[in-house]
């Protein structure tokens, strides 16, 4: 990913304010997608809960659909903030509001 690490923050951020789409993104910050790759990449990125774990959003929804209603518990059924622990407040912004 080439991704400048400002706009990585940017995303991740807002992320955990509850960002989930590029257009929920735009709303909660003031990025600026250059062209056509970096917005893919910045897809990408936004898709991705926990990128040290590789855990998916649609993944750590899922969890917390089904039960993990702490950072401790969606990380036992699914490995995302047990790493580097960067995307827990991502998780704890997905437990909060159940998105």
């Amino acid at each position: 990913m080439t991704l400048e690490m400002n706009k990585y923050l940017q995303v991740r951020k807002s992320q955990a304010q509850g960002a989930r789409t590029i257009e929920e993104l735009k709303e909660i910050s003031d990025i600026v997608i250059e062209n056509e790759e970096e917005l893919k990449e910045v897809d990408a990125l936004i898709k991705s809960g926990c990128k040290c774990k590789n855990v998916a959003i649609e993944t750590i929804v899922e969890a917390v659909k089904n039960g993990a209603d702490t950072v401790e518990k969606v990380g036992e059924v699914t490995k995302a903030g047990t790493g580097c622990g960067r995307c827990q407040g991502i998780i704890s912004n997905i437990i909060e509001n159940k998105r």
